[in-house]
């Protein structure tokens, strides 16, 4: 593993270019509040104008091949037709002075999103959480199934090449260097999840009632409870993808939960009729692998995701001894 830069200079530098790329905005005298540096890293603006929630994206997010300002700004459209055609809560995508959805600065490209309150729920949920989730993923795919993509819709394509082969980079890393990173045992499990779903997927297919646009990371982090609403976030794995796999998000966290029967079964009926349900735990295996390559991707560039490498890997190989029987 290269030499890890320390988060906080890590987020000194960013920071900077944040600033110069706020300035893109109509934000009068913003003050920036750091939040998290994973994925992206985020900052938290407070001004008179409001307050307002800043993304500073990694290169090469959406693959190595894709144009970060136009994927990102392709979230933003869907938001904005989210916004518009149901009645979900979901961050309002902010323009640029000059009407573009995202600004640069030394090469990072950065967006801005209002802010959305309430309170996570993701250290002791009950099932009521479930099922309001349930609720809002069937309201956002029957949008998704009857929205017509704008001309120039850049996001990523969640099929089985994207989750098992060389498609996506982890951490400034190929997936393929992902790959051969993880332990044997977890190697040979995660090969197991990815025969499994060559099948699965093309028994499937992808027709608008198993696979449209998803939400594609709404675990219990990104929904922010507000008495009896639902607020969503952080849209920045969308694309299009498997209604299942979107089912199988806020659940898989929680599969050794003793309530695991119960969040399931809540999520579930408030969804609706699920086609294909039987492959639900399919889809919770192949969640485990997405999680374990981008963790280990992020572990060779960030020192907090390195310390708990060891950790989080052996959470997994356990996970997947359940799911694979």
């Amino acid at each position: 593993m290269a030499e890890l830069v320390s988060q906080r200079a890590q987020v000194a530098r960013i920071r900077r270019s944040a600033t110069r790329a706020l300035a893109e905005f109509a934000i009068e005298e913003p003050r920036l509040t750091f939040i998290t540096h994973g994925e992206n890293t985020t900052f938290r603006v407070d001004s008179a104008d409001g307050r307002f929630l800043l993304r500073v994206h990694r290169p090469n997010r959406h693959g190595p091949d894709v144009d970060s300002c136009l994927a990102v700004g392709s979230e933003l459209d869907w938001l904005a037709a989210l916004q518009a055609d149901t009645d979900l809560s979901v961050p309002t995508p902010i323009r640029t002075r000059d009407g573009q959805w995202t600004a640069v600065a030394d090469g990072l490209v950065c967006s801005l999103l209002g802010w959305q309150p309430g309170r996570m729920q993701a250290t002791n949920p009950r099932p009521i959480h479930f099922h309001r989730l349930g609720a809002v993923l069937a309201t956002l795919h029957d949008q998704a199934a009857n929205w017509t993509l704008p001309a120039g819709f850049v996001r990523m394509r969640w099929d089985w090449e994207t989750y098992f082969g060389n498609t996506m980079e982890y951490g400034g890393r190929s997936a393929a260097d992902c790959w051969d990173l993880l332990s044997p045992p977890l190697r040979t499990q995660f090969d197991e999840v990815a025969r499994r779903m060559q099948t699965v997927m093309s028994d499937l297919g992808t027709d608008p009632d198993v696979f449209t646009l998803i939400h594609a990371d709404l675990h219990l982090e990104n929904a922010l409870f507000d008495g009896p609403a639902v607020r969503l976030i952080d849209f920045d794995d969308c694309g299009l993808g498997y209604h299942l796999y979107d089912l199988a998000v806020p659940l898989w966290e929680y599969l050794d939960h003793p309530n695991y029967p119960a969040y399931r079964a809540a999520l579930l009926a408030a969804y609706g009729p699920v086609a294909h349900l039987g492959h639900l735990e399919d889809f919770l295996a192949t969640r485990f692998v997405a999680f374990g390559l981008w963790y280990t991707g992020q572990a060779q560039l960030n020192p907090a995701f390195a310390a708990d490498l060891d950790r989080t890997t052996s959470w997994i190989h356990r996970s997947l001894e359940r799911l694979l029987g």
